[in-house]
């Protein structure tokens, strides 16, 4: 009898193992530019995932940057930049990820030596992005990462700005100035080694200071991105302007728990559309939690908390966070920044 049990038993938990394995979510391949198939465009009508997957996220992450990468052989702040600064909040440790870090490392080592880069906001962006991967990963500047940084100050004017592209008008990153001036400043301050104490970070630096001096930010998103770089340099901000930021911030939650990306960035719409100021949207609330986070807000606070829960209830399908374009309704790749917001929230705040 005794026997017969322990045979039961154990083809009761074998019957349980196998269960448990159909049950679980099958593990992707990892994407790579051999492999790779693009993700479906961005869509209001995705459905909403049935449970939250950092796998599925980190997939749609990777399939988005490699697809731009391969499609337009360019970076853009919404796109593969935000995905290098994002994708170490996961992990480092994936073919896709090496492979955008490597295109970014060959566009400094290869084309701006010998053709030179797009625009300024190119140097920028890169140096930026760079800067922040390093912080994530290694915690030491790559000699291209410095390069870049260091390149980054020789275009810069004198009133502290760099020339921006402005005539794709997608708020926010390519649509005016003061963007790419808070930009910058995240990346130098978040550089590993100190370089943010080099004499040309410092005067660098130093311009910057009187941009934001002379140019205060006109709406929430900008203070939002001074307050972001002013947990990495000094000077940007008072104690006093910080807190002000953060009560702003946390007075614009949604009923639902997030945040709307139109009510932190006023904009007219060029398809002549409404905005949607109420609905919350993978933008809005993971650039904000991530935000607070950094200037030092628990993840306890109640709307802190409330944004996470906003956040794993809201994932697409697919594994992205829907954001709609404020300026068409054809143009909605800041999702593919969103997303990559929403998961360094969920980081910030400790959630896998």
């Amino acid at each position: 009898m005794t026997i017969a049990r322990a045979w039961l038993l154990g083809v009761a938990l074998l019957l349980g193992a196998a269960m448990s394995l159909e049950a679980a979510e099958p593990v992707a391949e990892p994407v790579t530019l051999e492999n790779l198939r693009a993700p479906e465009p961005n869509s209001a009508d995705e459905p909403l995932a049935k449970e939250f997957s950092l796998g599925r996220a980190a997939h749609f992450l990777d399939s988005a940057s490699l697809d731009w990468q391969q499609s337009w052989k360019c970076f853009t702040c919404h796109t593969n930049i935000s995905y290098l600064i994002a994708r170490p909040s996961i992990s480092a440790d994936a073919p896709a990820h090496r492979a955008v870090r490597k295109f970014a490392e060959e566009l400094i080592s290869l084309r701006w030596e010998e053709v030179g880069p797009r625009f300024d906001a190119e140097v920028v962006a890169i140096a930026a992005a760079l800067a922040l991967n390093d912080s994530a990963t290694t915690k030491k500047l790559h000699p291209l990462t410095r390069t870049a940084l260091d390149r980054m100050w020789t275009v810069q004017l004198e009133t502290g700005e760099w020339k921006w592209p402005t005539r794709c008008a997608w708020p926010p990153m390519e649509s005016d100035e003061h963007y790419g001036v808070t930009l910058a400043a995240i990346g130098a301050g978040a550089a590993p080694d100190d370089y943010a104490k080099m004499p040309a970070a410092q005067a660098g630096l130093t311009k910057i200071r009187l941009y934001l001096k002379n140019n205060p930010p006109p709406d929430l998103h900008h203070k939002a991105m001074v307050l972001w770089a002013s947990t990495y340099v000094a000077g940007l901000m008072t104690a006093e302007e910080q807190q002000a930021c953060i009560k702003e911030l946390l007075a614009t939650e949604r009923p639902a728990g997030g945040w709307a990306f139109s009510r932190l960035y006023p904009w007219t719409r060029a398809d002549g559309k409404d905005q949607d100021l109420e609905s919350s949207d993978g933008y809005g609330t993971g650039f904000v939690v991530f935000v607070l986070r950094r200037a030092g807000v628990p993840a306890d606070e109640p709307a802190v908390a409330r944004g996470v829960a906003w956040l794993k209830t809201h994932q697409r399908a697919s594994g992205r966070w829907y954001t709609r374009s404020l300026n068409k309704d054809n143009e909605h790749f800041i999702s593919h920044a969103g997303s990559a917001f929403a998961v360094m929230a969920l980081a910030a705040c400790g959630e896998k």
